[in-house]
């Protein structure tokens, strides 16, 4: 053979070569693009997960799950298909129907979705819509029905605390991978704040399909099917039962009901008055229930204990007691005289007509202005502080260390810090002059000062345990899991133990003292309750109702706050309803010699009593 021959001839040799080791990679070492055909002819279906069930604190079961289907499209098999019959199934118009198509165009052309992927054409299929496509599917190219879970409440009640479900955002989906279009997640409440707990995890399923989309059978045996794990089941502290009771007695009414066991920090109740039931935000209504709630001028999406604002009124008198005393400018037998207020020259700050003079004890018990004006005002102006701002931010960091100012860390989104001001405000409000008499009304709980009803709470939950408290939170179990170790590791104020006893003392007076006591209307039968009334100002009309309490005094299990708006001084409304929810929470029953408070309090209207 010549040259030329030679080289042909070589090179058709290694031509053939290179296609046999290429034929071998693609069909033994890397089958890669066998699969790829392969995938031409099957479907990835998504098997969700159930969400974890939720339980409250006595192992009834508060939100459940239920079975729902959304219909699915994968656009690129879309065929000509008969739109009347597909209309008939749906129990929707052709108008309907084409905005469907153009929400998926859309979709489409922004890269929102993909066309060989599935993706959602129309969520949350009745029962009777699923009956009618399971027979009819095969006819429409392109779309199967994918199964889904939707949450179930088994009671109307808690509904701040749950939360509900919703479609992810663009956001959401950046910034967790778990995430695709059209999935679901908790989006506020518990269903937020343990959403990674709850959702469990997806499964994947692969199956054969036909030109027709028609399910031929699994894919490679299910070789690849990856099962869905349940979400995990979680316990909340709360008491549904003590939840139900006290959404009843606020009804009508606009406030807010925390209680928390002080052992462990866990919320029993957690009450935004007006509420909503969970259920509403389940379903193809859940947008328009949504909208008529948010457009409420009440605010019933307003999660009261967490995010109000209020002044704490006479029921911050203890707390400035405590720092009285922890800085040794009172003793419990130290007096005060009180002639209608407190006044010092021209200025005069008024008081309720009570006996005088008051020690430390029925100074709480009688709630008297004048005193706390003192003790205010000897704990700023006291010899070691070099100034007033030094004095300020001495008082200032004790109420810090008692849970105001900040967050307290309750496991909600949410929640809102107060407002405890620093010297500064007032250094910018009075440009630096001003004295401890400026802002005296702190004294009683007013002025500048904010807190919301969780921090109240939390305050008669710190005085019950003499000086500590945990996180307050709603988690108290996570299915083979634990809950977060901030919930179990204790606060410790700056204030000794022993300074307790006279502020309890005086709390037990409030209610049972048989002279000048302020909330003697929330006695409850065999239980020794403590509670300081409180009235906080509003210039937006009538005063709000206040009270804090705890019981028993000894050994307490309970401790409350109650905040009804409009509702007038501390004993009208806030201090039976907390005596009621107490009495219920302890005895499980309502005394029939106190009936007659539970009748009024459950029939107070003062929403609609101005109308």
């Amino acid at each position: 053979m010549n040259r030329r021959t030679i080289v042909v001839a070589l090179i058709f040799i290694s031509v053939g070569i290179a296609f046999l080791i290429k034929l071998f990679i693609l069909q033994v070492y890397d089958p890669s693009y066998k699969y790829s055909a392969e995938s031409n002819t099957r479907r990835e279906i998504i098997n969700y997960p159930a969400r974890g069930l939720v339980f409250d604190r006595n192992g009834k079961l508060i939100v459940s799950n239920q079975a729902n289907y959304d219909l699915m499209v994968v656009p690129r098999e879309l065929k000509k298909m008969d739109t009347l019959s597909f209309c008939r199934g749906l129990n929707i118009s052709k108008d309907e129907l084409k905005e469907l198509f153009r929400e998926m165009r859309s979709k489409l052309k922004r890269r929102k979705i993909s066309s060989i992927k599935p993706s959602v054409f129309y969520k949350q299929l009745s029962a009777e819509q699923y009956g009618y496509l399971q027979e009819k599917l095969y006819k429409f190219d392109g779309f199967f029905v994918q199964r889904r879970t939707l949450r179930k409440y088994e009671y109307p009640n808690a509904g701040h605390i749950l939360g509900y479900i919703g479609e992810v955002g663009q956001s959401t989906i950046n910034e967790d991978d778990y995430y695709i279009t059209g999935d679901y997640h908790g989006i506020n409440g518990i269903e937020s704040t343990y959403e990674k707990f709850l959702r469990g995890k997806k499964g994947y399923e692969y199956v054969l399909v036909d030109v027709h989309g028609r399910e031929k059978g699994a894919f490679r045996d299910g070789h690849f099917d990856i099962p869905a794990e349940a979400g995990k089941d979680i316990s909340l502290s709360i008491d549904i039962e003590l939840q139900k009771y006290g959404e009843e007695l606020m009804a009508n009414k606009i406030g807010s009901i925390v209680a928390i066991e002080p052992a462990t920090g866990e919320i029993l109740t957690m009450i935004s008055a007006p509420t909503y039931d969970p259920s509403l935000f389940v379903g193809k209504k859940r947008a328009a229930n949504f909208a008529t709630l948010n457009q409420d001028t009440l605010m019933p999406l307003f999660n009261r204990p967490i995010m109000a604002l209020y002044p704490p009124g006479s029921t911050f008198k203890p707390l400035n007691a405590l720092i009285g005393l922890q800085e040794g400018v009172i003793t419990p037998e130290s007096k005060y005289e009180c002639y209608m207020g407190y006044s010092v020259g021209s200025f005069h700050l008024g008081c309720h007509s009570h006996y005088s003079p008051l020690d430390l004890r029925h100074s709480i018990s009688n709630s008297c202005n004048a005193y706390y004006c003192h003790v205010f005002r000897n704990i700023i102006d006291q010899s070691k502080n070099s100034s007033v701002q030094d004095g300020f931010e001495l008082w200032k960091n004790y109420l810090v260390r008692f849970g105001f100012g900040y967050k307290l860390g309750v496991d909600f989104a949410n929640e809102k810090r107060g407002f405890v001001p620093n010297h500064k405000t007032y250094d910018k409000i009075y440009n630096k002059s001003w004295s401890s008499l400026t802002v005296v009304s702190l004294a009683i709980g007013q002025g500048e000062l904010l807190a919301t009803p969780m921090q109240i709470a939390n305050l008669g939950a710190t005085i019950a345990n003499k000086g500590r408290f945990y996180t307050p939170h709603i988690i108290k179990g996570i299915e083979n899991d634990t809950i977060p170790s901030k919930y179990k590791t204790i606060r410790e104020t700056n204030v000794d133990s022993t300074h307790f006893r006279p502020i309890i003392e005086g709390m037990e007076l409030a209610v049972w003292g048989s002279d000048g006591n302020t909330a003697g209307i929330a006695r409850i039968p065999d239980i020794r309750i403590c509670g300081k009334t409180g009235t906080a100002e509003n210039p937006h009309g009538e005063d709000h109702s206040v009270f804090v309490a705890f019981a028993p005094k000894e050994d307490p299990k309970i401790a409350i706050a109650v905040y009804v708006e409009n509702g007038g001084y501390g004993s009208r409304y806030a201090a039976p309803i907390a005596s009621l929810m107490v009495e219920k929470y302890l005895k499980n029953e309502i005394h029939p010699t106190r009936k007659w408070l539970e009748k009024r309090m459950l029939e107070g209207d003062l929403i609609h009593a101005s109308e």
